[in-house]
Formats: C-alpha cells, sequence, structure tokens
C-alpha cells in the first residue's frame, strides 16, 4: 500500500481560506499565505479555477480532486463540492468550510486507494495514466505509484466502443386509434400501482391522445394545445398516448424540449416505460445537434499532437470518459458539465464537430462515431427526446426530403417562438462570413487543429472529376474574398479588405454614428432606414462577391449529385457516403448564401413588411466581437406553422404556462396555430398546489431603482433571512456582478454561501447542481435560471426579482410592439417572465416558498401572472424581511422535524 500524499489541502471560499496539513494540522491562512504555499508545494485542491477566483489569483494550479475523480469514475455524477464528492466517495462530509480541507486530505486518500483494486472503469487506467505522466499531469504520478500494470495489453479507447450497424429502413407507420381505456391503462402502469390518483393527470392524458389520432387531410394535423398547472404530471401524461402510439403503430414520436434540464427529465422518465437499460436503449433515443458530441477523429488528432498542455490534459480525460460514456453527449449528457471548466482555457470545442467538417465514411472511426450511432438510432427509435431547434431544422431538411417528423411532442411549448426567431432569423456577419471561408479553405494557421478545407474533404472528386476539380478551384479562388483572421482589427484601423469586410466597415460606421450615450460599452443596433449611398453601394458589391461563390459551389453540388446517380469505378463505399455527407452540408451553406443575398438586396430598397431588419456591432464590456446585417421574421411562428406544424399528422402544444394570463388567442398566435387551416382542441388543467397556502408575492416598495448599494443590501439582508435557499434574478448582468461583488463575503462568513452565473467559473448547469445540492445556498442569474431550474424541496424557497423584467428596447422588440398594440404587447411579454419565475418557487405539493420583487412601481395589471388566489402584499423592505424570516424559518422548522422522522 503506497503511503499518503505528503501534500498540504488549501481551500478558499468567500467565508475565508483554510490549509490543512497530513500530520493533522488545520488552520486559516491569508489570502497573500494561501498563494505562496500553493506557488512554492503542490497543494490539493477541489475546483481549482474556483479556488484561483476566490484567491484572486488566475494561475493557480494544484492536484485537483475533480480531474482524479474524472479519471477513476469517468460518466459518473459528482457534484463538485466538499459535500458532494463526500456523497460520491460514501464518505462523511465536512460540516463548515474551516473542516472542508482536512476533508480533501481524506478524499484523496480514498480516491487513490480505489485504484489499488479492481472498479468498474479499471479498463484504460493504466495506459491513460502513462500517457497523462507524459503530459505532467500532476495526478500521473501518485496515480501510478498505486495502480497495479494488467496482465494483457489494454484495448484501445476506439477498439472498445461499439460499432453501429446499417438496418433497413423504416417501414410507415400504421394507422391506429388509441382508446381513452387503452391510455387510462397506459398511465396507470407509468405512474405505479398505490400512485396518487390525478383526475387531472388522466384528463391531461386523453387530451394528449387527440394529437395521435389519424390524420384526415394532408396540410391539417391533429393540433392540441394543452396547459397544465405544475403538479398535474404531464410528463407522464402525454408520455402515456406517446408510447402506446409508438408501439402499435411502429413509428416514432418526437418529444422536443426548450431546456436541457428537461430532455434529463424527460429521459429519466422514460425508466418508468422501459426499466432493462438495453431495451431502453434501443427504444428512447437521445438525439441532439452534432455540436454536442465529441468527435472521435478531433479527439484522436488532440492526443496525437493537436493539443499541448492543459488542454492535452483535457483529451485524455475526455478519452477516459468516452469508453464509459452511454452516447458520447458533450453537453448536458453524462460528461460532467464541470470537466471542460476545470481548463481554463479549455478545448471542449474543438472535440466537437462544430465547423461542418465531418468526413463521413473517409473517417476510421465513421462506424464507431457518436454522431452517426444518435442519427442511426433515432431512426428506430419509438421515443426521440430532442429539443425544439433541432426539430425545427429536421423539419426543413425533411420538406425536400420527406423524412420530417410526423408525430410531435411540444414540451415547454412556450418556447416555441423564441426558438423559431432564432431558427429562421438570417445574420451576414463577419463571425458567420469568417465560419464559410473557414469552411471552404480550411485553416489559415496550424495553431487552429485539424480544419480541412473543401478540397481536401473531397479529395476523390478533385482528382477524379475534372468538372467537380473546376468547381472546387472557383470556389476557391471565390472564398479568398470572404473575411479572414484579423478583420476586426482591420476594420477598427479603417483597411478592410475584400467586399464583405468593406460591407462591415460601413454598417460599422453607421452604427456607431447613430449610437447615443447610453449605448457607451454595450452593443449597438440601428433600423435599415435611410441609409448612406456609401453603404447601399458596398451592400451590391458584397452581394455580387456572394454570388460569385454561390455559383460555383451550386455547379459543384450538381455535378456531386451526377457522380452518386453515375457511380464511377473510383466512388466506392466511403467515397459515396463522404460526397453524400458533402451534399447536405453544401445545401445548408447553398442555402444561407442565398439568403445572405435577399438581406442584401433589402438595404436601399423598400421594407419588406413580414421581417425585421438592421445593423449590428456587438460589444461585451466596450470590446467588439462581431458586426453585420440581421434579419428576423416579425412573426416565427409563420414559418414554424408552414415548415413544422402543417406537414406534421398530430402535434402537441403544452407547458404549466401556456396560455397563461392573456388567453387562448395569444397562445395560439405565439406558437403558429392561427396560421394552420384547423381549429386546434385546447385543454387546461389548474395546478392541484395550494399556492394560496403555500406561497406568497411581497413587492418591496422603498428600493430606489438605480441605487446598487440599496439593492445589494436588500438582496443580502433577505437571503439572510431566509437562511439561504435563494434564486436571485436580475435582468443586467452587470447589475449582478455588481451586488454579488458587494454581498458574497459577509453571506459566506453567516454560513450562507453565494454563487453566481457570469461570475463564477462554472457552467450553469453545475451551478445549478450545486444549488440543488446544498439548501443554505444561494443563486445569482439571469434569464437562463429564469426558466431553467427545476429544484423541488427545501433547497429553493425565495425567489428574488430586482425589478419588473420589461423588455430590452431593441429594434426588433420595437417593430413587434408596434404590430402587437404596444404596451400591451410590453405587459404581455412580462407577465409571461413573472410566471415563469414565480414557477422556480412551488414544484411539489409540499413546497413552501416566497417570491419577492423589488420594485415599487409594479403596475397592478401585472399580477395576474401568479396563480389565482396567491397573496400579493405591498411593504417595506423591514417589514419584507420580517415577513420572510418569520415564514421560512417555520418552514425550516417543518423541514427538521421532517428529517428527524425520516432518520
Amino acid at each position: 500500500m503506497a503511503a499518503p500524499l505528503p501534500y498540504p489541502a488549501l481551500v478558499a471560499s468567500h467565508a475565508g481560506n483554510w490549509i490543512a496539513f497530513p500530520g493533522g494540522e488545520t488552520r486559516a491562512v491569508g489570502r497573500g499565505e494561501g498563494i505562496a504555499r500553493a506557488a512554492d508545494t503542490p497543494v490539493i485542491l477541489l475546483n481549482a479555477p474556483l479556488t484561483a477566483a476566490r484567491l484572486g489569483y488566475p494561475e493557480l494550479s494544484g492536484l485537483d480532486l475533480l480531474e482524479l475523480y474524472a479519471f477513476i469514475h469517468p460518466a459518473r455524477f459528482a457534484v463538485p463540492t466538499a459535500a458532494g464528492m463526500a456523497r460520491a466517495l460514501g464518505l462523511d462530509p465536512p460540516e463548515n468550510d474551516s473542516m472542508a480541507a482536512a476533508f480533501l486530505l481524506r478524499a484523496a486518500d480514498a480516491l487513490l486507494a480505489r485504484l489499488e483494486g479492481d472498479w468498474p472503469e479499471r479498463e484504460g487506467a493504466w495506459d491513460s495514466a502513462q500517457a497523462l505522466l507524459r503530459t505532467r499531469w500532476p495526478w500521473a504520478q501518485p496515480v501510478l505509484e498505486r495502480l497495479k500494470k494488467p496482465n494483457k495489453p489494454e484495448r484501445w479507447l476506439f477498439s472498445r466502443l461499439p460499432e453501429w450497424e446499417e438496418g433497413a429502413p423504416r417501414p410507415p407507420a400504421r394507422t391506429v386509434a388509441l382508446s381513452e381505456a387503452d391510455v387510462a391503462e397506459r398511465l396507470a402502469d407509468l405512474t405505479g400501482d398505490g400512485a396518487e390518483q390525478r383526475p387531472g393527470q388522466r384528463a391531461y392524458a386523453q387530451a394528449a391522445a387527440m394529437a395521435f389520432a389519424p390524420r384526415r387531410e394532408a396540410g391539417r394535423p391533429n393540433m392540441v394545445l394543452a396547459e397544465a398547472g405544475t403538479g398535474i404530471g404531464k410528463t407522464l401524461g402525454y408520455l402515456a398516448p406517446a408510447s402506446l402510439w409508438a408501439e402499435r403503430a411502429g413509428g416514432a414520436v418526437w418529444l422536443s424540449t426548450y431546456t436541457k434540464a428537461l430532455q434529463r427529465q424527460l429521459d429519466r422518465e422514460t425508466g418508468r416505460l422501459i426499466a432493462d437499460p438495453a431495451e431502453r436503449a434501443r427504444r428512447v433515443v437521445v438525439r441532439k445537434g452534432r455540436e454536442n458530441y465529441l468527435c472521435l477523429l478531433n479527439l484522436e488528432e488532440a492526443l496525437q499532437g493537436g493539443f499541448q498542455g492543459r488542454a492535452l490534459i483535457l483529451a485524455h480525460l475526455a478519452a477516459r470518459w468516452a469508453a464509459y460514456s452511454r452516447d458520447g453527449d458533450m453537453v448536458g449528457g453524462d460528461m460532467p458539465g464541470w470537466l471542460p471548466s476545470l481548463f481554463r482555457r479549455n478545448g471542449s470545442n474543438a472535440l466537437t464537430d462544430r465547423r461542418g467538417e465531418c468526413v463521413y465514411a473517409g473517417c476510421p472511426h465513421f462506424r464507431r462515431c457518436f454522431i452517426e450511432r444518435a442519427s442511426r438510432a433515432s431512426e428506430h427509435a419509438d421515443l426521440v427526446v430532442a429539443n425544439h431547434a433541432l426539430v425545427m431544422l429536421l423539419a426543413a431538411r425533411g420538406r425536400e426530403t420527406g423524412g420530417a417528423p410526423t408525430r410531435l411532442v411540444f414540451d415547454e411549448g412556450h418556447h416555441l417562438f423564441d426558438a423559431a426567431d432564432s431558427t429562421f432569423a438570417v445574420a451576414l456577419t463577419g463571425q458567420e462570413t469568417i465560419e464559410l471561408r473557414r469552411w471552404l479553405l480550411g485553416p489559415e494557421s496550424r495553431a487552429r487543429g485539424r480544419r480541412r478545407g473543401l478540397a481536401a474533404r473531397l479529395m476523390d472528386v478533385a482528382s477524379y472529376d475534372e468538372q467537380g476539380a473546376a468547381a472546387i478551384e472557383a470556389i476557391i479562388r471565390a472564398a479568398r474574398d470572404l473575411p479572414s483572421d484579423g478583420w476586426l482589427a482591420r476594420l477598427a484601423e479603417g483597411d478592410p479588405f475584400g467586399p464583405i469586410e468593406r460591407l462591415l466597415a460601413e454598417v460599422r460606421g453607421t452604427a456607431l454614428a447613430r449610437a447615443s450615450a447610453q449605448d457607451a460599452g454595450y452593443g449597438i443596433e440601428t433600423e435599415v432606414a435611410e441609409l448612406d449611398a456609401s453603404l447601399v453601394v458596398a451592400a451590391g458589391d458584397a452581394a455580387t462577391a456572394l454570388e460569385e461563390l454561390a455559383r460555383p459551389l451550386a455547379a459543384l453540388q450538381r455535378r456531386l449529385e451526377a457522380v452518386v446517380e453515375d457511380a464511377p469505378d473510383w466512388l466506392d463505399a466511403p467515397a459515396r457516403a463522404r460526397i453524400e455527407g458533402a451534399l447536405g452540408s453544401l445545401s445548408l451553406r447553398a442555402q444561407t448564401l442565398a439568403a445572405w443575398v435577399a438581406l442584401l438586396a433589402r438595404l436601399g430598397s423598400a421594407p419588406d413588411p413580414d421581417f425585421v431588419d438592421w445593423l449590428a456591432v456587438d460589444r461585451v464590456e466596450g470590446r467588439e466581437y462581431d458586426i453585420g446585417v440581421h434579419r428576423h421574421w416579425l412573426d416565427p411562428a409563420r414559418p414554424l406553422a408552414r415548415v413544422v406544424l402543417e406537414p406534421a399528422h398530430g402535434a402537441l402544444v403544452t407547458s404549466a404556462t401556456l396560455k397563461g394570463a392573456d388567453g387562448w388567442p395569444s397562445a395560439e398566435a405565439r406558437i403558429g396555430a392561427v396560421h394552420l387551416d384547423v381549429e386546434p382542441a385546447r385543454f387546461a388543467a389548474d395546478s392541484p398546489f395550494d399556492y394560496a397556502l403555500n406561497s406568497e408575492v411581497l413587492i418591496v416598495t422603498d428600493i430606489k431603482r438605480g441605487d446598487l448599494a440599496a439593492l445589494s443590501g436588500a438582496y443580502s439582508r433577505l437571503i439572510e433571512a431566509a437562511g439561504g435557499g435563494t434564486l436571485g434574478l436580475f435582468t443586467a448582468i452587470q447589475r449582478l456582478k455588481s451586488v454579488y461583488a458587494r454581498i458574497a463575503d459577509p453571506l459566506a462568513r453567516a454560513g450562507l454561501p453565494l454563487y453566481a452565473q457570469h461570475v463564477d467559473p462554472i457552467d450553469t448547469g453545475t451551478l445549478v447542481d450545486i444549488f440543488r445540492d446544498d439548501p443554505h445556498a444561494s443563486l445569482l442569474g439571469t434569464d437562463a435560471l429564469r426558466d431553467g431550474v427545476d429544484v423541488p424541496g427545501h433547497s429553493l424557497r425565495m425567489v428574488v426579482m430586482e425589478g419588473v423584467p420589461w423588455p430590452r428596447p431593441t429594434v426588433l422588440h420595437g417593430a413587434r410592439r408596434a404590430a402587437a398594440g404596444g404596451s400591451a404587447y410590453d405587459d404581455q411579454v412580462v407577465r409571461a417572465r413573472l410566471a415563469q419565475a414565480f414557477g422556480r418557487l412551488i414544484r411539489r405539493a409540499d413546497d413552501r416558498g416566497v417570491f419577492v420583487l423589488l420594485s415599487a412601481a409594479t403596475p397592478s395589471r401585472l399580477l395576474t401572472a401568479f396563480p389565482p388566489g396567491t397573496p400579493v402584499t405591498r411593504l417595506t423592505l423591514d417589514a419584507a424581511i420580517a415577513h420572510v424570516r418569520a415564514r421560512l424559518s417555520m418552514t425550516d422548522r417543518l423541514v427538521h422535524h421532517q428529517n428527524e422522522d425520516a432518520e
């Protein structure tokens, strides 16, 4: 048995810093001594980037326990805190921050001890540790001292991964009808014996089943709009008819969500439907965009010299994870969200296929590819769990190929408008055009790793087909007019290169000229109106350049189609697959170019009433990062209806706040139902929760708008009164950061840790995991937390909003506001946001909570956003604090007694 590690452990928090030594001594240290200790000798840490942020020393490094855990237990979940690590390892958690340093020593010993025996993820560990030793990974030597060399050589990662198999095309779905009795029986199977009877859930399931009735006429889908208040159990409610129809019809139902959290929840809930993991993996598939999955070719090239330093360590840990991952999903899958964030200049994006450079069958790992496996599995699955954006993209492609999903369930349906707004928008920007250049020409610098140009990806065509080679050469010549590296600096210096950069320079000049004082440091946008002649001329030149590129792209596409059809002697199976893959990418790029040309034709012409166009200079804290011209549909529900809903046989659109306070007409307009030649079925079931008893809304009347000190004091005092368990929501990142900086230290010293989105170097999903795990913790965030947090129980007992969440006065919002009734449209947006934020508070029947709005000027007309019967009180901050302390301390006592009873 190897000796314990001789290194100390260091913990840094807002409450203070502590260091623990192997001999048993633990003491508090100042920030300077903590930094000096970490610089002089290796120290054991838990989440080095977060520790570095707490110490204010960005270059801090050491032996991070999270890296060791990821090496030993890849693809296993653990909350990245001392308490979370204790639960993952079966150890007693430390009682406070001062005891956490000593705990890290125990945790390190416990993890290293596992290396001396057998554990489920042992295979591959020896070879991986040897490779990590060459990268100078701090844990490599302690690991190899305890890890026995295997008796026989370990299989290389890429040989351990299973190969997917090609299957026959799926036959068309059979025509079936679901009876009420069958749906009720399936729902009973899902909820289980002895489950609480929920009449609302049963009625909801019957309503949802209408979406799976046989379609009577093309272009007229069975459309069901269903609002199910929190607690109805809508997930199982629609899984009952969806799973039943899929089994009997032999077809696939696509379950679409907006947030990754609900995707994970849906995936878990299907375990009630299919208990056997192997059978479930065959019948239920989580499907995401290509950019979410690990690319094995990128990983191999990273391991073989593409990555250096800390990025190479990440690649080796990602390889360990890939061997045990369920599906290779790096974003929201079984890769710990905290793992890439441990590497400050992490290369996780370079390990996915974010640039459309896949060589398909030309890749040596094609038959083991996670992306291809998920794509093929979804073709034969009963239930495909996806997201709104991917479903819309596949529906758009399916209009051309006939392969669009025909049975759809849109959960979180109130977000369909926003998803369609993004999906059907057009943006001609510097970032977008330089990305196109790189896709066509390849990297301008080898430092960017593997990035191949079009000629390299289509080497077969360039070598064997004269017409194809000519088209590729013409594409390369035209692509050289696109922006290249350094374009932003050239624009700032007044020295643009090529027609696109000259257009962007004119866009920048116009936007800056029309900016006002309050735009300082922020992004700038201005509507496309009354443009100078120089900008219109530049737009024409840019459109000509794009058309010069579009013509050979179209010629290449036609030539590739002919090659596939004629099948010359040199076209073997891998080359065919590679060309077919390239055809799909070329089609998408051609559509983008056509949209850009149409957008530029608008500049200097009469406005199109269906669209909103504007010029923008995007900035973060005064630093420009993109410039361009944007086009959005005035009503994105129109293409949503035409492209996605109209071709479907049946669609269920559901959420807890679908119709909200504004009623069905508003909901039908935002999800596209008004653009269909069919009357949708409507269903609504109120939440069974007693909001009048278990929740209340407090509107604080004495916080002056714009007074950061007062705002910070309000957050601090409210969080302290609640004993933590607070979700703080902000409409501006800068105010969030300012409040956090003022209150994090005093709260931590009171035993109330505070975390913040956009501040802590942790991904949002992991921040929510940490918040959920600690009932004394609080979390500050922005829009992503307003609708993407599901934290039932005592960990979330208060929501505090800094003010009324009015929409930002953008060009796009202004156009929609003018078209939809002026201030009434603003009220509709705000009520939806308030309802979503309040919905974070009560997630189950025994939850108790308080919703606090720090805005004296909250109009009474907006209060219909809250569930009927919810008490609403306007009061001073002092009174609100007393109220929160009295109400939530009672909840604390109830939770304490429940915990005692459980023990």
